[in-house]
C-alpha cells in the first residue's frame, strides 16, 4: 500500500532511527505469526497468543519459544496473572489458562466470564481484558452487515440495523463491559464500533481506541466513563429500558446524547485504524515521553503518541508520531513494555491491510528534539518542546501553520473533513528558557480538529523537530481567568470570561 503525499509529508519528518532502534524478534516455523494478544510473565518469559489459537512463551535470553496452550478461537488480547497462569480474551469467552505442573504447558482451560452474545457473525471480535488491580474490563465488536448470523446463536437476537450497517445482534455487541471480583459481567459504556484497543493510563483512566466507519467519520480515543453513550448507535437497544429502532431517531437527538473522543485521529493522514493504547511507564527509560500513551497503527508503519490534558474536567488533546517507518513494519496491533524496559510489538493482517511478527523497540539513549506537550489555551496552543528551541528561528509566525476542520456525526462510513480552513497565527512568544512556544491564533473554535504544520525548527544546538505534525482535538475552550481590579478584589468578585 503505497502513502498518500499527507502521508509521505508525516513519514519524512521522521529522524527516529537516531534514538529509538527497531529489531526484528525471531519467530518459530511454520506458526502464522499474527499475534493477539501479549504480556510479561514475572520470570522474564514474553507469552504472546495467535490468531489461530496458539498461545506460546518466548525466552528473551535464550531466544526459544515453547507452546503453552493451542486450540483457542481467535484470541485478541492476554492478561499475565503469575508464572503458571494468564487470562486469553477468545472470541466465545474470556478464559483462565494454568500450568498446574508447572512444565510450561497450561493443563485447565477454565471458563473465566461468557455471559455475553456471540451470533456466528465473522466481525464479532472481542478485546481485553485491561486490569485496574481490581476489576477486568473487555470490548465487543459489532457484527457485520456484510455477513448474516448462525441458526444457533447465544443469547437474545436483535437484527435491526443488519442492513444499513454494523449492527449488535446479541447482547452486549458494541459494548465495553466490566468482570468483577465476584464473577459477574456488567455493561459499563455502549456506543462502539469495532473497539480494539482497550487500556489504562497511570492514573487509572480507561480508554478505548474505535475504527472509523458507519458513525464515526473518523477513528477516536474515547475515555470511558460508565453509563456513557460513544457514538455508534447498534448497541443502544442493549440498555436497560431501551425500546425501538435507533435508526429512527433524528441525528441531532442521537449527536446529543453521544460523548465526544478525547483524541480524534485524521483518516488518510494519521491512522486508518488505531489500535492498542499503551501507557509509557514512568520507570521505563524509555525516553521523555513517560506518562502518556502510545496508541498501534495498522495501516502505517507507525505508532502514534497522544499528550492528553484535561480541560473543564474532560480528556482532550493531541496526537503526533512516535516512530514512522525508521524499520517499523505496518500491523502494529499489540505493544507491551518488557521488563527491559524496551517496547515490543505485535502484528497483524486478518485479511485486511497488516503484517506478522514480532519487533522490538529499543531506546538508543539521547533527548529527540520533539513536542513534548501540547496545551490549549484560551486564544490558542502552547507548546512545550524537548530541547530549548532556537528562538530567532521559533519566533516567526510563519514556521506555524494551522488548519482546523471537523467531522460529519452520520450513519454513512467515515466522513471528509468538513469545513477546512486556515487559520492565521496572530503572535508567537517564546519562554526565557526556550522550552515553551505559545501561538496566539486568530479564532479557536470548539469542536475542531486543529492540524498544525510546523516549518523549519530547530533546538538551540541545530537538532532538527523530529515531528512536525501534530492534530489537536479541542472540545472544550479553556477559561480565561482576567485580572482583578481593587475594586473587585474588596468585593470577592472573579471575572472568568470564555473565549
Amino acid at each position: 500500500m503505497q502513502p498518500t503525499e499527507e502521508q509521505v509529508g508525516v513519514i519524512n519528518d521522521q529522524r527516529t532511527e537516531n534514538f529509538y532502534l527497531v529489531e526484528d524478534v525471531p519467530l518459530p516455523d511454520g506458526l502464522t505469526a499474527e499475534i493477539g494478544g501479549m504480556d510479561f510473565m514475572p520470570d522474564g518469559r514474553m507469552i504472546v497468543c495467535f490468531h489461530r489459537g496458539e498461545v506460546m512463551t518466548y525466552d528473551p535470553k535464550e531466544k526459544t519459544w515453547e507452546l503453552f496452550a493451542e486450540g483457542l478461537h481467535d484470541p485478541l488480547g492476554i492478561l499475565v496473572l503469575n508464572n503458571w497462569e494468564v487470562l486469553v480474551m477468545q472470541r466465545p469467552e474470556l478464559t483462565r489458562l494454568i500450568d498446574n505442573d508447572n512444565d510450561g504447558e497450561a493443563e485447565e482451560y477454565l471458563t473465566a466470564t461468557d455471559d455475553f452474545g456471540i451470533s456466528g457473525n465473522y466481525h464479532e471480535f472481542a478485546y481485553g481484558p485491561a486490569y485496574n488491580g481490581k476489576d477486568l474490563y473487555i470490548a465487543l465488536n459489532c457484527a457485520s452487515k456484510n455477513a448474516g448470523i448462525w441458526d444457533e446463536v447465544r443469547g437474545e437476537v436483535n437484527m435491526l440495523g443488519e442492513v444499513a450497517g454494523m449492527y449488535s445482534a446479541v447482547e452486549y455487541r458494541g459494548w465495553v463491559m466490566k468482570l468483577r471480583q465476584d464473577g459477574v459481567l456488567e455493561p459499563v459504556a455502549s456506543g462502539f464500533r469495532s473497539p480494539d484497543g482497550i487500556g489504562f493510563d497511570l492514573e487509572g483512566n480507561l480508554f478505548v481506541t474505535d475504527n472509523q466507519g458507519d458513525w464515526l467519520g473518523t477513528s477516536k480515543l474515547y475515555h470511558i466513563e460508565e453509563g456513557n453513550f460513544y457514538g455508534q448507535i447498534s448497541s443502544l437497544v442493549w440498555r436497560e429500558g431501551w425500546s425501538g429502532d435507533p435508526e429512527e431517531m433524528p441525528v441531532a437527538t442521537l449527536d446529543s446524547m453521544r460523548t465526544r473522543a478525547a483524541v480524534l485521529f485524521p483518516h488518510n493522514i494519521m491512522s486508518n485504524s488505531p489500535t492498542q493504547p499503551l501507557v509509557i511507564p514512568e520507570d521505563s527509560n524509555f525516553g521523555p515521553f513517560a506518562g502518556q500513551l502510545l496508541v498501534g497503527e495498522m495501516d502505517f508503519p507507525r505508532i502514534m503518541r497522544v499528550m492528553l490534558e484535561k480541560v473543564n474536567g474532560k480528556f482532550q488533546g493531541a496526537c503526533t508520531s512516535f516512530i514512522d517507518s525508521a524499520g517499523l513494519s505496518i500491523g502494529n496491533h499489540r505493544m507491551v513494555f518488557g521488563p527491559d524496559g524496551n517496547l515490543w510489538v505485535g502484528k497483524s493482517a486478518y485479511v485486511w491491510v497488516g503484517d506478522q511478527g514480532i519487533q522490538r523497540i529499543r531506546y538508543n539513549g539521547g533527548m529527540p528534539m520533539d513536542v513534548l506537550r501540547m496545551n490549549a489555551t484560551p486564544q490558542g496552543f502552547k507548546l512545550t518542546f524537548t530541547r530549548p528551541v532556537d528562538r530567532k528561528i521559533a519566533e516567526n509566525t510563519d514556521n506555524y501553520q494551522f488548519t482546523h476542520y471537523y467531522y460529519a456525526y452520520h450513519q454513512k462510513y467515515g466522513s471528509p473533513r468538513m469545513d477546512e480552513q486556515a487559520v492565521a497565527v496572530k503572535q508567537v512568544q517564546v519562554s526565557e528558557d526556550g522550552t515553551e512556544v505559545t501561538l496566539t491564533l486568530d479564532k479557536m473554535t470548539p469542536g475542531y480538529v486543529y492540524d498544525l504544520r510546523i516549518g523549519r525548527l530547530n533546538s538551540v544546538e541545530g537538532v532538527e523537530l523530529k515531528n512536525k505534525r501534530l492534530f489537536y482535538t479541542l472540545n472544550e475552550l479553556p477559561a480565561r481567568q482576567t485580572a482583578l481590579n481593587d475594586e473587585d478584589r474588596k468585593k470577592g468578585k472573579v471575572s472568568v470570561a470564555s473565549d
